[in-house]
């Protein structure tokens, strides 16, 4: 039992003996002082009160009653009141407010006895636990609950009082979080101002999360808002990939343990094999705004105006104003009522290019208001693009760059690389990646595991994230060549969404994998080049992984494997502290 906050005890007393006039000796406690109770601020015994107060009650309610009868039958206004009455009305008021209070004098006694008793007196629980002994009905008073452990000191990273009145400005509203860049002129030292001013006001450290050593300014109005540090994801070596006779070294930024290493296997099956070949089937980015109208018919008209050839060189003309990247090549309506989905595809050079085709739809809109005066623009973006969703839409008709990517490996490579044999290979990717997906009801998922290398591939080299999920669409396919000793692996991804410029590609350490890749920048003699060979790299990675994961799980090896290398019983965070 804690007793480090027990109040100290009173010193003891001794038991003292009286001599009876019986002569009997008895054990006398020392005087202690009375517990004061409610009714001694009564000037007569309580049951004495109470009678009067109930006596007053009822005679003050019933003459009132017989007052107010006698006036409603001479027909005299009940608010015409005598000196009596006005006496017989306080009464009634005072004696209820009296037998109203009289039922919470119990717990007002109770509350003032509470009061005088220290609860964490050790000698009331040894008395109590005396008197549950004897009465076993007795239940021991609940041990008081154990403080919460103490947070983590906060560490400031202040470097001067000057930052520490900004950061009490911060606090108090004076100056508000976000305009800290702006306002100092100094990215870092506003990302340690903010910093301590958010430890402050949640009272819990980031100290794990690093500040120094990174450029905050060149993600200023481009990258993140309202820095505070940056995270460490660590960047793997998948290769050499061996692709359309060319080799790269792929960088893959994960904390997944096995994946780098199973893709790096995948390589080099591929690499032993001859190499895997790309074929890049489509390259345009789109934007579906929504526009509505008075009626279906009216959206109609719109529809086929758009989609008629003839005036396709029109729209192109005022759709390409917006760069000089930018080219538009096609437009597909889908109507929805009187809702009008105008899906806008064109290409956007080394770009991602979603900014670049939203440029293009706008001055579109602008032109076809002149004619459509009643057109109403619900939203620039519909849904119908579809950017960051699963959509059938991609998978079908495609987003980005679609490419295919296929490699024969020979039976003896499967057999001393990847641990298998041709035959399992191909009965696990039809029940798997074809049947399994069909019965999950997957979109575009019919594939192992085509996210994640994706998703390494993404964070490596500054791309969206959350592209990830129409960029990893993916079906593989895996057939036995040459009487089912060889093995033809092939993967088809509609809708890879890559840049080379912008956004985050331009950072550092991103800028840096992109460099590793022979694909930083845009292409000065061929404009889009590098990013349709990213695309086709990316591919040929997910192949790799495709084709080693598949392996691990026909030969049993994938819990093993995952056992081995992707767990650790090290705490990391005191190492990296």
């Amino acid at each position: 039992m804690d007793i480090s906050r027990r109040a100290p005890k009173p010193p003891h007393r001794p038991l003292t003996t009286t001599v009876h006039d019986s002569g009997t000796l008895r054990r006398q406690q020392p005087n202690k002082p009375s517990t004061p109770k409610a009714s001694d601020a009564l000037p007569l015994p309580l049951y004495l009160t109470n009678a009067v107060f109930f006596t007053l009650f009822f005679s003050v309610a019933y003459y009132l009653l017989h007052r107010w009868r006698d006036k409603i039958r001479n027909s005299t206004p009940l608010h015409l009141v005598t000196l009596p009455e006005i006496a017989a009305i306080v009464s009634l008021i005072a004696s209820f407010i009296y037998l109203l209070g009289f039922f919470g004098i119990d717990f007002v006694q109770s509350f003032i006895s509470r009061a005088s008793h220290d609860a964490w007196d050790l000698d009331n629980h040894h008395n109590f636990l005396i008197e549950a002994e004897r009465d076993p009905r007795r239940t021991p008073p609940q041990q008081p609950q154990p403080a919460p452990p103490h947070p983590e000191p906060l560490i400031s990273t202040l470097s001067s009082e000057e930052d520490e009145e900004i950061v009490k400005s911060v606090l108090v509203g004076k100056i508000a979080s976000h305009s800290l860049e702006s306002q100092l002129g100094d990215c870092k030292r506003a990302a340690s101002i903010r910093r301590e001013a958010l430890q402050r006001i949640t009272g819990r450290s980031v100290q794990g999360l690093p500040l120094e050593g990174f450029d905050y300014a060149s993600i200023l109005g481009q990258c993140c808002e309202m820095p505070i540090g940056y995270v460490q994801i660590p960047v793997g070596i998948a290769g050499p990939l061996l692709l359309d006779g060319f080799e790269y070294s792929v960088p893959m930024a994960t904390t997944e343990g096995c994946l780098v290493a199973s893709t790096n296997r995948g390589c080099k099956a591929i690499h032993v094999s001859g190499g895997a070949t790309s074929t890049l089937l489509r390259d345009g980015m789109t934007r579906a705004p929504v526009v509505r109208f008075a009626s279906a018919k009216r959206a109609s008209e719109l529809k086929f105006f758009v989609e008629d050839p003839v005036n396709f060189d029109a729209l192109s003309v005022v759709f390409n104003r917006s760069s000089r990247f930018a080219r538009l090549q096609s437009i597909h309506c889908s109507l929805a009522g009187k809702n009008l989905y105008m899906r806008f595809t064109c290409s956007t050079g080394d770009a991602m290019g979603m900014n670049m085709v939203s440029k293009g739809v706008q001055n579109v809109l602008d032109f076809l208001q002149t004619d459509f005066p009643d057109m109403d623009v619900i939203g620039i973006s519909g849904n119908f693009c579809s950017d960051k969703k699963p959509a059938a839409v991609n998978w079908i008709e495609g987003r980005g760059k679609s490419v295919v990517c296929e490699a024969i490996i020979k039976e003896e490579v499967v057999k001393k690389v990847l641990k298998t044999n041709v035959a399992a290979l191909v009965e696990l990717n039809m029940l798997k990646n074809l049947a399994g997906s069909a019965v999950a009801g997957a979109l575009g998922g019919f594939n192992a595991h085509a996210s994640n290398i994706v998703s390494a591939i993404f964070i490596a080299t500054g791309q969206d994230p959350a592209q990830n999920i129409e960029s990893s669409h993916c079906i593989t396919m895996i057939e036995a060549l040459n009487d089912g000793k060889d093995l033809h692996v092939s993967v088809t991804m509609p809708s890879i969404e890559v840049g080379t410029i912008g956004g985050g590609t331009q950072l550092a350490s991103q800028s840096a994998c992109l460099n590793l890749l022979g694909v930083k920048g845009a292409s000065k003699e061929s404009p889009g080049s590098n990013s349709r060979l990213l695309a086709t790299i990316v591919a040929g990675a997910v192949l790799a992984g495709e084709l080693s994961l598949m392996s691990a799980i026909a030969a049993g090896q994938l819990v093993r494997s995952h056992m081995k290398y992707n767990r650790s019983s090290r705490d990391v965070t005191k190492i990296s502290s």
